[in-house]
């Protein structure tokens, strides 16, 4: 057997019973519980916990460098740590724009300072300088600087010759184009989904074919070229069943939905409350139901938080004059056990959405539990109920619908390379 520095025992993988064996940062081996003693080996007993790899959230907004009142890199990878991500993209919309290498390299640095051994910032560098949309940003500069992926976030380039150069540039240097889907004219101005409930609330609506115009162009692009793309938080209907046809065509298509858009819909905008304005939008009951089929399916590849944390005085205004985000990765890990709870997801989709797709996408290490692995791992207690407090949240960002409401599920304990980065424990 290789080296064993440490042994975490009595956890539950899979409905299964097992020790999992760590050496040098490294998985050494799971096994059944009680089936090996490693003298001198680090023993940890995890009381029956259940075990999940280390998750991955390819879409946070962290807001450092500019806007750390909101969020910056240390509270948010606090928060990641303790919601059991062990790396995050972060997205290129700060000030200034993460659209060179000197702020890709300041937002590493500041995240090294912060946690030298994890959660990891894992940058998505501008698609173009400035978020402007007009000229490409210097793809192979922030390839060599740390950059994972380029997108142009909410800001969807408009000029679709510009956007198809971006993503020949993007593919030169191995990067992956990230769109945020929507015509940016058929939106303009809304604040929540159009249909029967904005017109009752007096709000300007955004429509779902607004979103799905734009993922049947850049399919389209995708398929013309032979190049891949990726398609941020989907929200509804009309686009999942272009992605599902594009896949079946063989377009090099993935997409992404966050577990708001798993558990509500426009209905909670009813109240005016600002905690639930978020773009895209909160869409229909119907848009939800094929949402989680299409996540069910694999036509949806990973869900993400859109971490968008904002200052409590940001949100404490009118619906229409609010900021548009969810702060998530204090609570995403608990509303996609929800969803398995009512028995919409299976428990082993957890590591698939939130971890062993993501790394494939994107080309990240992952923990798939097998020997030589990273020892990249949550311990999470799918019976401990916790109430999501300003307290209890370790992000800025407290604006999120399940404030001060009991969720489900907790990370009792999270390691990084082997090595203790949070306990609850």
């Amino acid at each position: 057997m290789a080296h064993v520095d440490c042994l975490i025992r009595n956890v539950s993988w899979q409905d299964r019973a097992c020790d999992l064996l760590i050496g040098d940062g490294k998985v050494v081996e799971l096994v059944d519980s009680g089936a090996v003693e490693v003298p001198g080996a680090e023993v940890v007993d995890a009381g029956g916990l259940t075990l999940l790899p280390s998750l991955i959230d390819a879409h946070v907004h962290l807001r450092e460098p500019g806007q750390e009142y909101k969020e910056d890199i240390a509270s948010g990878l606090s928060a990641a740590a303790g919601g059991g991500f062990g790396q995050v993209m972060a997205m290129a919309n700060t000030s200034p724009v993460n659209d060179c290498a000197a702020v890709t390299r300041f937002m590493l640095q500041r995240a090294a300072e912060a946690f030298p051994h994890g959660p990891w910032v894992r940058p998505v560098g501008a698609l173009t300088a400035g978020l402007a949309g007009k000229e490409l940003s210097m793809a192979g500069e922030l390839a060599r600087a740390g950059c994972v992926a380029l997108s142009n976030d909410g800001l969807p380039v408009e000029n679709t010759e510009l956007f198809r150069r971006a993503m020949e540039y993007a593919a030169d240097f191995g990067l992956k184009v990230i769109d945020h889907c929507e015509d940016p004219w058929l939106g303009k101005g809304g604040v929540m989904n159009e249909g029967e409930v904005s017109s009752r609330l007096g709000l300007k609506g955004i429509p779902a074919v607004s979103e799905a115009m734009q993922v049947a162009r850049d399919i389209l692009l995708a398929s013309y070229l032979e190049l891949p793309i990726h398609l941020a938080h989907i929200s509804c209907r009309e686009s999942v069943e272009l992605i599902a046809r594009a896949k079946e065509r063989g377009v090099a298509v993935t997409a992404e939905t966050c577990p708001h858009y798993l558990l509500w819909d426009e209905s909670r905008v009813e109240g005016y409350d600002t905690s639930v304005r978020v773009n895209p939008p909160l869409r229909t009951r119907d848009d939800v139901l094929a949402l989680r089929q299409a996540v069910r399916t694999g036509v949806i590849d990973i869900l993400v938080t859109d971490h968008a944390p904002h200052a409590a005085h940001e949100k404490e205004v009118t619906f229409a004059d609010a900021p548009n985000g969810i702060s998530g990765l204090d609570t995403a890990l608990s509303l996609t056990y929800e969803l398995v709870r009512s028995g919409e997801l299976e428990f082993s989709d957890i590591a698939r959405l939130w971890c062993w797709n993501t790394a494939g996408i994107f080309g990240l290490p992952a923990n798939r539990m097998q020997p030589g692995d990273p020892a990249d791992f949550v311990l999470f207690d799918p019976d401990l109920a916790w109430v999501a407090t300003a307290e209890a949240l370790l992000s800025k960002g407290k604006n999120t619908p399940c404030l001060d409401k009991e969720v489900p599920g907790r990370v009792m304990a999270h390691y990084l390379g082997g090595r203790l980065v949070f306990s609850r424990m």
